[in-house]
C-alpha cells in the first residue's frame, strides 16, 4: 500500500508505505516501522523498502517505512511531529491492516535513529508529541526501538566541535534545529534523546560504528549509560573498524531476535559481544 497520507494534509513528506505479509487477516502482525536518514535534510520513504521487505519476508511482520517533512522546509519539531502522527495513524487503523496495536517497534538510520529514538524516549511529552493528523488522542508510545548511529545528545560532539570532519554534520544540526547557531543552541536539550530517558522507556537496540566521524561512537554510549542508570533494558552492538554505515549478517541475526523478543514475545538471548567489519 503506496503513499498513504497519515497528517491527512496531502503533503507527499507525511505518507508513508505499508507493506503486509499474506494471508493477513488469519491473525494479527506487529508492526514495524522504519524512519529513513538523510541529515533531515534529505532523504525519503523508499530508501527503507529493503529494510521492510527482508522484515516482512518471514510473514511474522507487517511494515512501514515513512517520510517526513524535512528541515529546508519546516523547522524542529516537526520531524518528530510526523513521525507520532504517522505511529498515532498506524496503531488507530491497527483493525483496518491487520496490525497488532500493542506491538510496534520503530528502526531508524543515522538522522532516523535519532528519530525513532526519541519515539522510543519522548513520551507524554506535547511539545513532541503535536497535534497532527486525526488520531491526537492515539498513543505515540513504541515498544522497541533498533538505533542504527543515530544521534542521541546535541550537546556531546555535535554543536560544540567544529572539527573539519564533523563540518558537515554540524550544518545539519544547525539546519535542524534553528535559523542560526544560538536558536539550534536553545533546542538541543529538548531535540535530544538522552534528555527524555526515563524508566519506562521502550528497549533499545543500538548499533554503531567505532570508527564513525559524522555521529561520534560516543554518541551510542551517551545513552546507552542513561538508559542504563534509568533501569531500561538495552543493547549496544559496537561495530568495530566501521563509519557511519555497516551491512553484517550477525547483525542483522541479532536484530531480528530483538524483535521477535519484544514484538513477538519469544524466549531469546542478545550477544552484546563486538561485531568486526572487514
Amino acid at each position: 500500500l503506496k503513499d498513504i497520507d497519515y497528517a491527512g494534509n496531502g503533503n507527499p513528506r507525511q505518507k508513508l508505505d505499508l507493506l503486509l505479509p499474506k494471508n493477513r487477516k488469519a491473525k494479527k502482525r506487529p508492526l514495524v516501522v522504519f524512519v529513513h536518514g538523510g541529515g533531515w535534510w534529505s532523504g525519503r520513504k523508499e530508501d527503507g523498502l529493503d529494510v521492510i521487505r527482508a522484515v516482512t519476508a518471514t510473514g511474522d511482520y507487517a511494515a512501514a517505512t515513512i517520510n517526513y517533512r524535512l528541515s529546508q522546509e519546516a523547522k524542529w519539531p516537526a520531524q518528530i511531529h510526523d513521525c507520532k502522527a504517522a505511529i498515532r495513524f498506524l496503531r488507530a487503523k491497527a483493525d483496518e491492516y491487520g496490525i497488532d496495536a500493542d506491538n510496534i517497534g520503530v528502526v531508524g538510520m543515522s538522522a532516523g535513529g535519532h528519530l525513532v529514538s526519541l519515539l522510543g524516549t519522548g513520551n507524554d511529552d506535547a511539545g513532541l508529541e503535536g497535534t497532527l493528523g486525526s488520531f491526537a488522542k492515539v498513543s505515540s508510545r513504541v515498544q522497541c526501538v533498533v538505533d542504527f548511529f543515530g544521534p542521541t545528545d546535541f550537546f556531546t560532539n555535535l554543536l560544540p566541535d567544529a572539527a573539519a570532519d564533523r563540518a558537515n554534520g554540524r550544518k545539519m544540526v544547525i539546519d535542524l534545529l534553528g535559523r542560526d547557531e544560538a536558536e539550534a543552541r536553545s533546542n538541543a536539550k529538548a531535540a535530544s534523546p538522552v534528555s527524555w530517558v526515563t524508566e519506562d522507556d521502550a528497549p533499545f537496540f543500538i548499533a554503531h560504528g567505532t570508527k564513525d566521524t559524522l555521529v561520534p561512537f560516543s554518541q551510542a554510549t551517551t545513552i546507552q549509560t542513561a538508559l542504563e542508570k534509568a533501569g531500561v533494558e538495552n543493547h549496544l552492538v559496537a561495530m568495530e573498524g566501521a563509519g557511519h554505515g555497516f551491512a553484517s549478517p550477525e547483525l542483522n541475526r541479532r536484530i531480528r531476535v530483538f524483535l521477535d523478543m519484544h514484538l513477538r514475545g519469544m524466549p531469546g538471548e542478545i550477544s552484546s559481544e563486538p561485531i568486526r567489519v572487514r
